[in-house]
């Protein structure tokens, strides 16, 4: 990144790499695991507890090692009333697939399931259960897919990592500053992209609808964007804070560093590090088959195992094979 100057402080080379991952609610465990899992294809890489409340899971869905840039994850809050997008909060998570036949495909699967599709130019929308708003884009870029293993899913057809959200704002101007701060590019008409050295991903803000959001089950809770280091997070904690907001410090989600804070259009953004990664706590090949727990609730694994609910992965290591 080109140094640049912004009021009285001056940038230094705080480079993002796209997005980290997604951060939403679910009501349903099981349903969701199911939708996201089975129909989806993602590999579940993940199953663990909130760190903030334990007594409730954090599911973690992406392709074969969690790459960040296909990670999407939920807290289970089970029964949670259903979410509302509006002003401040994302609305949609756009996906990569390889082409055309890759959409057809997307098509009949959701349509065999019951759920419900509208087909675009070179794009599908459709909602999970819950109502969380998906659209897959045929789109080439030089990323390299991130794409998890599914029996009955063509690895030519599977979604092949994020390519980035809409949001809603009533007030998109007040967010420029800091997006071109944090290293985003202007698109024009309210649209940006953040490019780092492996990964890139979009950022558009869409006009705000009257009614107010509700923060619930089919509601994205949080957008992270991957920093390289605990360096380049303090960076932009150091940005994030210039205006005289708020940040955290940098909090240990055992997979990953973070940074928190709200930008300007009121979306909850947050700053998270490339390592450790999904592997630091069990293999590669088994990874989320076993709840894993941050070593602060391991004396509570029997309570916690008693308390959330059973959950069937769809997915196990002997059916990680590639589809014809």
């Amino acid at each position: 990144m080109d140094e640049r100057c912004h009021g009285s402080g001056t940038l230094s080379d705080v480079r993002l790499d796209g997005l980290h991952h997604i951060t939403a609610i679910t009501g349903d465990a099981p349903a969701n695991v199911d939708f996201y899992a089975r129909l989806l294809g993602l590999r579940l890489v993940k199953k663990t507890v909130n760190f903030d409340a334990p007594d409730v899971y954090h599911l973690y869905y992406g392709d074969e090692l969690g790459h960040p840039g296909s990670v999407l994850t939920f807290f289970e809050f089970p029964g949670a009333r259903p979410g509302r997008a509006g002003d401040g909060m994302v609305h949609r998570i756009l996906w990569r697939v390889a082409d055309d036949e890759a959409l057809d495909f997307w098509a009949r699967r959701l349509g065999g399931a019951g759920i419900a599709s509208t087909p675009g130019d070179g794009s599908l929308r459709f909602a999970d259960p819950e109502g969380l708003e998906h659209e897959l884009l045929a789109i080439e870029v030089p990323d390299e897919p991130l794409v998890a293993r599914a029996a009955d899913i063509p690895a030519a057809h599977a979604l092949r990592g994020f390519h980035g959200v809409h949001a809603y704002s009533s007030r998109p101007a007040a967010s420029v500053s800091l997006l071109e701060d944090l290293g985003f590019q202007s698109l024009g008409d309210d649209r940006w992209e953040l490019a780092g050295e492996h990964r890139r991903a979009r950022l558009h803000y869409d006009e705000a609808p009257e009614e107010l959001g509700i923060q619930g089950a089919g509601s994205v809770h949080h957008v992270a964007w991957a920093g390289a280091d605990d360096a380049e997070l303090l960076e932009g904690r150091t940005i994030a804070q210039r205006d005289g907001r708020h940040a955290t410090e940098i909090i240990d989600r055992q997979y990953f560093h973070s940074v928190y804070f709200r930008e300007p259009s009121g979306v909850l953004f947050e700053l998270a590090s490339l390592p450790p990664g999904f592997t630091v706590d069990e293999p590669a090949a088994s990874l989320g088959e076993a709840l894993k727990l941050p070593p602060q609730y391991e004396p509570r694994r029997a309570e916690l195992e008693r308390t959330l609910t059973p959950l069937d992965n769809p997915r196990h290591a002997d059916a990680a094979t590639v589809a014809d």
